[in-house]
């Protein structure tokens, strides 16, 4: 809770006051022992030598030095929040270790008096993940510049190979990166993927002034572009684009990347449905159906990674992830919460295929960002 006012404050706790009584939450015990009860005035509770640590929050202040003493306070905090089912910072045989911050040590104390923790999870993401109608609006603007400069790059390598110059994924990277700095966005020093063939294969190789390869007539291209604007707040968006540096591809490049293509769209479909019906649906729900269809392609053992993650002030986001791989992701897909899709199949020492859009799920609705999105790879040297 990062608030500049006691008004604002309050606010915050009241908000997180009804989401807790919607949960059927007595209360929200903090990882740093803050303590909000579902109802009533919440509870901080600092050690003596830290005593101003919390004074931004609200609620009354208790001090404690001796262990003795903070278990006290401790059971005296809870019995306040009705003794019952405390959120906690803690995941069920740590499926979702983004928010598994508490030592199990910690969970014996508050189960020792008289609470039974409950994962904060989709509390976490309630208060970090959703966003405001700024956030949205500037989350858009740069989906809307990320297209156009990953089509921009494109171009470029097109323009200078035509011209018989020398063109590397560095030098790519860099052109994105000044378009960046030309159109107010950031990607806090965290560069663009360019990879061509084998490179492209591995999920997260990315090219610095020192490591990257020639781009050459003949090869498979991969762009994996993500910033957001520099305004306060401001959330980034994140793509993903292949093509073939040349007018025809091999029949293993079109397969590939259409059964990419097919899983990234079952996915959108699939979160559509279930929105528009009011259906509950989790992250590694999603990840199933995309990883599903590359599966049944057969290439299952080559999509090894999870299939999207959230979006937030941070590329890797707060919310829930779409993810039944790493880590089994049962947070809730909620409203007002982006999150990538991103399925790819990697094919070591020959090329890799990753689709990525960025889905926003509105109340009732979804929406892809960064339109058109591909369907086809992109042919760079095809004659217009």
């Amino acid at each position: 809770m990062t608030t500049t006012s006691d008004g604002a404050n309050a606010a915050r706790v009241g908000e997180i006051q009804r989401a807790l009584r919607e949960a059927n939450l007595d209360g929200w015990l903090f990882y740093d022992f803050r303590q909000s009860p579902a109802e009533g005035e919440p509870t901080r509770i600092n050690h003596a030598i830290e005593q101003g640590k919390l004074d931004l929050l609200p609620g009354r202040k208790l001090v404690y030095s001796s262990w003795p003493r903070l278990h006290e306070l401790l059971r005296d905090a809870l019995s306040t929040a009705g003794g019952q089912r405390v959120a906690m910072q803690y995941s069920p045989t740590g499926d979702i270790p983004y928010v598994s911050r508490v030592d199990a040590g910690t969970i014996e104390l508050v189960r020792s008096l008289g609470a039974e923790p409950v994962t904060s999870a989709d509390l976490v993401q309630l208060f970090e993940a959703v966003w405001t109608d700024e956030q949205y609006r500037s989350h858009v603007t740069a989906a809307e510049h990320i297209h156009d400069i990953i089509q921009g790059a494109f171009a470029e390598v097109g323009r200078r190979i035509r011209a018989g110059e020398a063109v590397t994924e560095y030098e790519i990277q860099q052109f994105m990166v000044r378009r960046f700095e030309e159109l107010g966005m950031t990607c806090d020093g965290d560069h663009p993927i360019v990879s061509v063939n084998a490179n492209a294969a591995s999920p997260h190789y990315q090219p610095n002034a020192e490591k990257f390869s020639p781009i050459k007539r003949g090869d498979f291209l991969l762009l994996d572009v993500w910033a957001k604007l520099k305004a306060p707040g401001a959330v980034y968006a994140d793509q993903t684009w292949t093509g073939f540096v040349g007018d025809s591809p091999s029949d293993e490049h079109v397969k590939v990347f259409q059964i990419v293509r097919d899983a990234r769209d079952a996915a959108i479909e699939f979160v559509r449905e279930a929105v528009a019906s009011g259906r509950e649906i989790k992250g590694a729900e999603v990840d199933d159906v995309s990883r599903g269809v590359i599966e049944r392609a057969g290439y299952g053992e080559y999509f090894t990674h999870r299939t999207g993650h959230s979006i937030g002030e941070e590329v890797h986001g707060n919310g829930a992830h779409i993810d039944n791989l790493e880590t089994r992701d049962s947070r809730r897909i909620i409203p007002r919460t982006c999150f990538s899709i991103e399925p790819g199949i990697y094919l070591p020492g020959n090329f890799g295929v990753r689709s990525e859009i960025d889905l926003y799920v509105g109340d009732g609705r979804i929406e892809v960002t960064g339109q058109p999105i591909q369907t086809d790879l992109v042919l760079v040297l095809k004659e217009q």
